[in-house]
């Protein structure tokens, strides 16, 4: 048995061998023929091979339209329009020897792929750069002739770039003859499928002597082929240097309607995923791919039966819009578009405009909507009376000018129509799902929807379904546009209840935006003058999201509806706004910034067990009243998608994200981590239940504040301390202190390290945690001791190291009493030395002056004395 697998395993890769050997370079000339097609120059590629013809087996990809030009080439018959592969299960196993064939090989898959090569055979482009460049040659009478430039028009042009797959748009150039002239000047209309069936009068010569050079500008990786126009058709992109059909089972208006702008065609109108007899292999591409290309999600080959067909409006289109409905109006004309001023546009034309496209009646036209002029604007006045199918279908009248003032240029937003509704409710905005496509009402497919779209599952009868996007609709795309093009039956349904009566519109999520109140079918704005933090309790109690948060005017923008005139009551207790009792308002306005903005926190649905901290371990959440585990739908869980959890329970960043194994299934929830980035709250990326309600993975989050913060303070025991009002503990010189660094019980072991910092430097001491906390002990503070000390603790989980650290405790240091009392004595007795010292110096000098003055008095009495003496004598 081995031996024959052996010898199979050898035979197969020996051929492989013989096929990646093969090069059509290495074949002679008469050794091709195409077989099975309309034509010598159409069919299915084979090659002689010892006086045998075999079909060209091309599993391997070796051909592309490269190669297959040098077969048209060498068989006469032009230049290369396209090459298809098919599949051929009657191959390979047919070469095996019976004998060989065990019935662990029955299930092998033998299919070859043969090679179908399609040649124009009436004209090719030669002597040129590239497949779609060169010069222009046409067969008569088995016989190429070139084409006189004379009269050769671009209309001819776009006929011979069509016609050999090299799109619809070409350079039409002088080139030398380099073979007889063609006697025959083309008059195409541009639209015929090749040049020979265009009409055409002969010449007698080329006066000019210049044969046609064409230059065909190629597509850009896509093209439709096969409808009235290049704006229509069957979508084939090229990949590997072939063209080829496109498949998508997830195909819709939005991804068509980017096709239609890659190919300067205006808006999508409609698509279809359409089935063919046979099958044959395509390009298959990824439907939610985020690319602003479609060429950048290419996927692969694939084999199917369905191609996809579209329909391009390339006269009108809205640019700049939020949807397919809304944008600034754009008009195509000779080939550019040119903005409409908003003068002379009135309701009618917009009408039409709306109609066109497909969408509802319009609701919102005015200039500068969405963005200004960009281009020329367009120089006529459009005169619809509102029944036309086409805008340039409407009367017409020319303009004085071709420019529009700023904000001038038409904005239009077009209502949705009416293609969806809930049927078997209470009211309108209650029940189930169903949705008009292609004039067809049905049920609504589950698959994949999520809170953000809709609340509940129900069973259904298992009739046709629509089937929608659930990438397109995260993406906050209407639901026409995301319709896909696969057939889908559905045994559940959707039943969906909407609050009726209150809205938070301009949100950045189901839970905050700019309240409104619907009364009499119309919804009006609230003013914050009339709304307190009750009626905002009983408006988040409505929408089931928590709490109010924030309350704040102009939060979400400010006011664009109606203002409600009455004054609600609420006590905060009540179900909904509309039990609230409410007296008049005098104000139909509200001034500025003041519409209601509102903030609720969210339903309190997500949680993270089976670890000591409430920042780590498996994720769970809260659905229809029960806590279940959380599993990813698309395997992609990460520390990106684990972030959102993290900061939801303001728990910091995510550290670590896995996605865990249970020894048995359980019931869980599912979720898509895809719309977990996009999505103001997980609760809006839980999916319905799906045919697989129970699984035994999980998914596990670590966030960064997984510790609680430590906890410092001085021990008790400590001695010499007092607390300062402003300053905080407060230790004398000599005491001896203890700072006590401990945490809440979460993890066992880890580390504290105490820092200290001081003005002149800074110092660490670590120690191990004990029972969750370290004392840090101090014989003698000084002045040294006087500071700043912080507590962090570490700790490794799940191979992670973590810390923690605690608010900074301020430690000062002063002196004892004893040295207090001491230094106030040595103060004082310094003071009284020194005033003795000043009374001794003071009476010393005091003594002095005392003699001195004695002297002097002495002194003058003895003068006194002698001049009466002298008197005396001189009397005598």
């Amino acid at each position: 048995m081995e031996d024959r697998v052996l010898m199979v395993f050898l035979f197969l890769w020996s051929s492989g061998l013989r096929a990646e050997d093969k090069s059509v370079s290495a074949v002679p000339e008469d050794q091709y023929r195409l077989v099975g097609g309309t034509s010598r120059c159409v069919g299915t590629l084979e090659i002689k091979h010892q006086a045998l013809w075999e079909p060209e087996d091309d599993q391997y990809y070796n051909w592309n339209l490269t190669a297959a030009a040098v077969v048209c080439r060498q068989l006469d018959c032009g230049s290369v329009v396209s090459i298809r592969r098919t599949k051929d299960s009657s191959s390979m196993m047919d070469y095996v020897p019976a004998f060989l064939i065990s019935d662990s090989l029955q299930s092998f898959d033998s299919s070859s792929i043969r090679l179908e090569i399609s040649c124009s055979d009436s004209i090719r482009l030669v002597n040129g750069s590239s497949l779609c460049a060169g010069r222009l040659e046409v067969k008569s009478n088995r016989s190429w002739s070139s084409v006189c430039e004379d009269g050769f028009d671009l209309q001819d042009a776009q006929v011979v770039c069509r016609q050999l797959g090299c799109g619809g748009s070409a350079v039409v150039q002088q080139t030398l003859r380099g073979a007889p002239m063609q006697t025959r000047k083309f008059h195409c209309g541009g639209k015929e499928s090749s040049l020979l069936d265009c009409g055409s009068s002969a010449t007698d010569a080329c006066s000019s002597g210049k044969a046609v050079g064409l230059t065909c500008s190629e597509p850009a990786g896509i093209r439709l082929v096969g409808g009235a126009s290049q704006c229509a058709g069957t979508l084939e992109m090229k990949q590997w240097d072939e063209w080829k059909p496109v498949d998508e089972v997830d195909w819709n208006l939005k991804l068509a309607d980017d096709v239609c702008g890659q190919l300067d065609c205006g808006s999508a109108v409609s698509t279809r995923r359409r089935r063919e007899t046979s099958q044959r292999y395509m390009w298959g591409i990824i439907s939610d791919c985020d690319e602003s290309s479609l060429m950048k999600c290419f996927r692969g080959p694939k084999y199917s039966s369905y191609i996809l067909e579209i329909t391009c409006l390339d006269s009108v289109r809205l640019v700049n819009g939020s949807s397919l409905c809304a944008g600034r109006l754009e008009v195509k004309s000779n080939r550019s578009w040119s903005s409409v001023c908003e003068d002379g546009f009135d309701l009618q034309d917009a009408q039409v405009v709306c109609r066109q496209l497909g969408c509802g009646p319009p609701s919102v036209f005015k200039g500068g909507l969405y963005g200004e002029v960009r281009t020329l604007r367009w120089m006529k006045r459009f005169q619809c009376e509102g029944n036309e199918s086409a805008l340039l279908d409407c009367g017409h009248s020319g303009s004085n000018s071709n420019i529009c003032s700023p904000g001038s240029a038409v904005g239009l937003t077009c209502a949705d129509r009416n293609d969806v509704r809930l049927v078997g409710g209470a009211n309108g905005c209650a029940g189930r799902l169903e949705m008009k496509h292609d004039g067809e009402w049905r049920e609504v497919d589950y698959t994949f929807w999520s809170l953000k779209i809709t609340v509940k599952r129900v069973h259904s009868s298992g009739r046709p379904a629509w089937r929608i996007s659930y990438s397109c609709a995260q993406a906050k795309s209407t639901l026409r546009e995301c319709v896909t093009t696969k057939d889908s039956s559905s045994y559940s349904s959707l039943e969906i209840t909407c609050s009726e009566s209150v809205r938070l519109v301009n949100k950045s999520g189901p839970c905050a935006g700019r309240l409104e109140v619907k009364s009499k079918l119309s919804w009006s704005s609230v003013c914050e003058d009339d709304f307190d933090l009750q009626d905002a309790q009983v408006v988040c109690r409505e929408l089931q999201c928590g709490a109010p948060s924030v309350l704040q005017g102009a939060l979400y923008g400010d006011v664009e509806a109606p203002v409600w005139t009455e004054e609600f009551q609420c006590e905060g207790n009540e179900f909904s706004l509309q039990h609230c009792a409410a007296s008049g308002s005098a104000r139909d306005t509200c001034s500025p910034r003041k519409a209601v903005g509102l903030t609720c926190s969210g339903p309190n649905n997500t949680r993270l067990v089976g670890e000591p901290s409430r920042c780590a371990g498996t994720l769970e959440m809260k659905h229809q009243e029960e806590w279940r585990p959380v599993t990813d739908w698309d395997s992609q869980w990460d520390e990106t998608s684990a972030a959102t959890v993290c900061a939801q329970l303001l728990c910091g960043s995510a550290v670590s994200a896995d996605i865990t194994e249970d020894p048995s299934d359980r019931p869980v929830w599912w979720i898509k981590s895809s719309c977990v980035l996009s999505a103001s709250g997980l609760q809006e990326c839980l999916l319905l239940e799906t045919d697989v309600t129970e699984t035994y993975t999980g998914l596990k989050v670590i966030c960064s504040d997984l510790l609680a913060q430590p906890i410092i303070s001085l021990a008790p025991s400590t001695d010499g301390v007092s607390e300062a009002e402003q300053q905080g503990p407060q230790l004398l010189i000599g005491s001896s202190f203890t700072i006590r660094c401990s945490v809440e019980p979460q993890y066992q072991g880890g580390t504290f390290q105490l820092i200290f910092t001081s003005s002149a430097a800074a110092y660490n001491y670590t120690l191990p945690a004990v029972n969750h906390s370290a004392h840090f002990l101090f014989s003698a503070a000084d002045h040294t001791h006087q500071g700043d000390y912080r507590c962090v603790y570490h700790i490794c989980v799940s191979s992670g190291n973590f810390s923690s650290e605690s608010r900074p405790l301020d430690l000062s240091v002063a002196a004892s009493l004893t040295d207090l009392i001491i230094r106030l004595f040595v103060l004082l007795l310094a003071m009284m030395l020194f005033i003795t010292g000043i009374c001794f110096h003071f009476k010393a000098s005091r003594g002095q002056k005392n003699t001195e003055l004695n002297e002097f008095v002495v002194g003058v009495c003895g003068t006194e004395g002698v001049g009466e003496e002298a008197v005396q004598r001189r009397k005598e």
